[in-house]
């Protein structure tokens, strides 16, 4: 779900852009002659992978900030010139803010609440329109002005930002949703069903990190 998550936020957040979204009014692939818009990605896990995607494809200027130097170079390794990878104890994050019209918030823990790493005062540092994606919403969001929102109102305006902080965003697409859980579930009720519990605990770690007692 992580993935789908991810995937959508820039498609939201490439909609909630357009002028009559209340967004600034750009394309973020740019046009002849006009150059591609800016898309920072917190964070460079599942989500952060998946938004970079799409960022990528629809031909952004992608900056993405994790704090695994590890995991930047392996986002390096698959998305190359594409990409702008940045470490986040050594990134001037008010800067790179400032200069975005989507933040894609990806940075999720699991079991724990997000971290707040964008606060309320740093909003006045982005430009008029902008928009937030707050991926990170189901735990709490990694954005002090974010509150959850749905599929039917989705955004909400805080100091001329747009805002869009869907809680439960693979909602939105049920269809691609189900199926996608259900190729990565089937397996394991497949070997659950032939082999039996017991078998299955002692060959899978997975079933037996997935254990609730």
């Amino acid at each position: 779900m992580s993935a789908v998550a991810g995937r959508m936020s820039v498609q939201a957040g490439a909609h909630s852009l357009e002028k009559n979204q209340k967004g600034r009014g750009l394309l973020l692939g740019g046009a002849p002659g006009v150059d591609p818009a800016k898309v920072v990605i917190l964070g460079g896990g599942v989500v952060g992978e998946n938004a970079t995607l799409i960022a990528t494809g629809m031909k952004a200027k992608v900056y993405i900030i994790d704090k695994s130097s590890q995991r930047l170079k392996k986002l390096k390794g698959i998305f190359g010139d594409a990409i702008i990878p940045q470490q986040s104890d050594k990134v001037d994050l008010k800067k790179v803010i400032s200069e975005c019209v989507l933040l894609i918030g990806g940075v999720l823990i699991p079991g724990g609440e997000a971290p707040k790493l964008i606060t309320k005062d740093m909003l006045k540092l982005m430009k008029s329109g902008s928009v937030i994606v707050d991926v990170a919403i189901d735990q709490g969001g990694c954005v002090e002005t974010s509150k959850p929102t749905t599929h039917a109102n989705p955004t909400y305006m805080v100091d001329d930002i747009v805002h869009y902080c869907v809680a439960n965003m693979p909602g939105g697409v049920p269809r691609t949703s189900t199926l996608a859980l259900n190729k990565a579930t089937l397996p394991f009720l497949t070997k659950l069903a032939n082999d039996g519990y017991e078998k299955a605990l002692k060959e899978d770690k997975n079933f037996l990190e997935g254990l609730k007692v």
